[in-house]
């Protein structure tokens, strides 16, 4: 550590020059009592507390406040690290987005409408445990849509279900379904059907008496929070990237979305690193931000590993900094603590080393012969006063605002 390996040069200095002083005095012919508190008061005034204290007061301190800013720091020098970073790399799913299906769009068909689209695939997904039914059940309730009574429901492998409503056959189900049933999607919505699809989105349909009724599109969904911190970095200065298995398409609409400078699509658990070495060859600091198994060795490669707390032992396990909530905008949080914490460890540094270029001459009776002395209680307060005012200084990093 820097302030230690200054604590340590400051002692010898201060030693050698304790010696020098008594020994210089003794021979321009001074008393030996005032050689011997010349010394004194050179030991006492040059005492490293104040270098000491400088760094791990501040880091203390900051890890502290990470703490209350919802991230645990595992590792100190990975604070450190994160005001270097100049690319944070996301992996998408459960980062990015929240890893679970929701509704992004419903349309109609055939006079239809999109309440009567949404109400009969929830009155038939209720009973389904599948994720996609899951999600339309959630937003069929979010617009407050009361569910038909269904009877003689059957789930169809591969194509969807089906059952009995109102006296009459109802499916909902994907393309294939609509194939069997040798049905024509209308033009329009074979258009939206198709921009939909290039987005990587899941489309299911819904019919009614062999009747298109219309269709709903479902993805992954982006949280809010991924917009704002994908901006907040930008004004930092700071690229972003993004990494997935998923296709091209999904990983440029999703990256299009949220601003992100670079993506990765079509990468295989295994291929992480590699993608995080390719930036690192690019001159780029990484920070990579991950929550599952096979994050772990892209966090470890990275310069800088985040680990969502939500995500698995093992990517906590690899991560430097880990993310109590599953919010993106706390990595912003982290650079900026990072560069707080950098502020103030030079500050102390530069005042604890300053204080000892003006004190030791003082201390040592440079000055002697303009009537000014250093007596060894005064030193031992100025000394006291440095070590203050360190103190001080490294305790205001919790006023600041992250």
């Amino acid at each position: 550590m820097l302030s230690d390996r200054a604590a340590l040069y400051l002692t010898v200095i201060a030693v050698t020059g304790g010696i020098v002083t008594i020994v210089a005095w003794l021979i321009a012919g001074a008393e030996v009592g005032f050689a011997v508190a010349r010394l004194v008061a050179v030991l006492v005034i040059a005492c490293p507390h104040a270098l000491g204290l400088a760094v791990p007061l501040v880091a203390s301190i900051s890890t502290t406040k990470a703490a209350q800013n919802g991230f645990l720091v595992k590792q100190r020098l990975a604070l450190e690290v994160a005001r270097t970073i100049s690319t944070v790399l996301f992996d998408k799913t459960g980062t990015l987005t929240k890893g679970a299906f929701g509704v992004i769009d419903v349309w109609n068909a055939n006079g239809h409408t999109k309440e009567e689209t949404l109400q009969l695939a929830a009155s038939l997904d209720v009973l389904s445990e599948h994720p996609i039914a899951k999600a339309v059940v959630e937003k069929a309730k979010e617009q407050g849509l009361a569910l038909a009574e269904i009877k003689k429901f059957e789930a169809m492998k591969g194509r969807g279900a089906r059952a009995t409503v109102e006296g009459k056959e109802a499916m909902v189900g994907g393309p294939a379904l609509l194939e069997d049933m040798g049905i024509l999607i209308p033009a329009e919505l074979a258009v939206q059907v198709a921009d939909a699809g290039k987005k990587g989105q899941t489309i299911i349909f819904t019919l009614k008496d062999k009747q298109l009724l219309g269709a709903i599109a479902l993805a992954d969904i982006i949280r809010e929070e991924s917009r704002e911190a994908i901006q907040a970095l930008k004004e930092m200065g700071v690229r972003s990237a993004m990494i997935t298995g998923d296709s091209e398409d999904v990983a440029r609409w999703v990256s299009g979305e949220l601003g992100i400078d670079e993506y990765f699509a079509r990468v295989l658990p295994d291929q992480k690193s590699e993608k995080v070495r390719e930036l690192q060859k690019r001159g780029q600091k990484v920070a990579m931000v991950g929550d599952g198994i096979n994050d772990a060795p892209a966090l470890t490669q990275a310069d800088l590993g985040i680990a969502i707390g939500a995500g698995t032992n093992v990517a906590i396990e690899s991560a430097g900094i880990i993310l109590v909530r599953n919010d993106p905008r706390d990595i912003v949080k982290i650079i900026r603590l990072s560069k707080m914490t950098y502020t103030k460890m030079i500050q102390n540094l530069f005042w604890a080393t300053g204080y000892n270029i003006v004190a030791l001459p003082l201390a040592a009776g440079a000055l002697f012969a303009w009537g000014i002395i250093l007596e060894p209680a005064l030193a031992a307060v100025f000394m006291s006063a440095s070590t203050v005012i360190v103190a001080i200084n490294a305790m205001l990093l919790r006023r600041q605002v992250l």
